[in-house]
């Protein structure tokens, strides 16, 4: 598969009809890049943002699995952004459905855009776009609204969980008028079949977890060998293997 993405991507025909999109279509992505940017520093960096994140998603607990040559966080507590490392982060939104590190802020830059048929354009003229929309797809096909409902409940910032929420659903509906597409990855089917079949295992151990962090939140515990933390690190597994992405 890289041999082949690499060889294609290469071709001169390839080449070349990616350098005049790159130029037709350069305000366009200036405009994404501007608006994108924009919705998604109005949430990472709203007051009291990393506490929050740490609380909705089992970032602390993620540290206590027995892998990975670095902790989790570089502090002992979690007070900004700066204290986290890049894999945990995305990993934490995966295992609470939310996946917020794959799309959030392109719904927003989308909606800015507004102009439907130059979207569509570029998504058929333009390589790196169109490449850019599927790969939202995939990562919101493995959202789940409710779930993530649940997990945005285990603190107490509703307009955190608001923004959160809203961009979710605004994303979905912008990259589906962009592609064309009733739901997302209608024309991949067999990826499509496979996140469909997965997905109710998943959510079993998604409430599963749900549950040891409540106890976990409720309890203060930080006893890695409690029964509440075992649960929850064997759901981590589970989701993570489920969902087929980590970070």
């Amino acid at each position: 598969q890289m041999a082949s993405a690499t060889l294609f991507a290469s071709s001169p025909s390839n080449e070349d009809r990616t350098a005049v999109a790159a130029t037709r279509f350069a305000d366009l992505a200036r405009q994404l890049d501007d608006v994108s940017r924009e919705a998604f520093y109005g949430l990472v960096k709203a007051d009291g943002f990393a506490p929050w994140f740490a609380r909705v998603t089992p970032m602390e607990e993620i540290g206590l699995l027995p892998l990975g040559s670095r902790p989790a966080r570089r502090g002992l507590s979690v007070e900004s952004l700066e204290d986290l490392r890049a894999i945990p982060w995305v990993f934490s939104w995966t295992q609470a459905r939310i996946n917020l590190a794959g799309w959030y802020g392109l719904g927003s830059a989308l909606e800015a855009v507004g102009d439907v048929e130059l979207l569509r354009t570029a998504y058929t003229e333009w390589p790196l776009f169109g490449a850019m929309i599927k790969n939202v797809e995939m990562s919101l096909a493995k959202t789940d609204e409710h779930i993530a409902r649940r997990y945005l409940e285990l603190a107490d910032r509703d307009d955190l969980a608001a923004k959160v929420l809203d961009e979710m659903l605004r994303t979905r509906e912008w990259v589906l008028r962009v592609s064309g597409g009733s739901d997302v990855l209608e024309d991949r089917p067999v990826l499509a079949r496979a996140v469909r079949l997965r997905s109710p295992y998943v959510d079993a151990l998604s409430h599963l977890q749900l549950r040891a962090l409540r106890a976990i939140r409720t309890s203060g515990s930080t006893d890695p060998t409690d029964g509440d933390h075992r649960l929850l690190l064997l759901t981590v597994n589970g989701i993570a293997a489920g969902l087929q992405n980590t970070g």
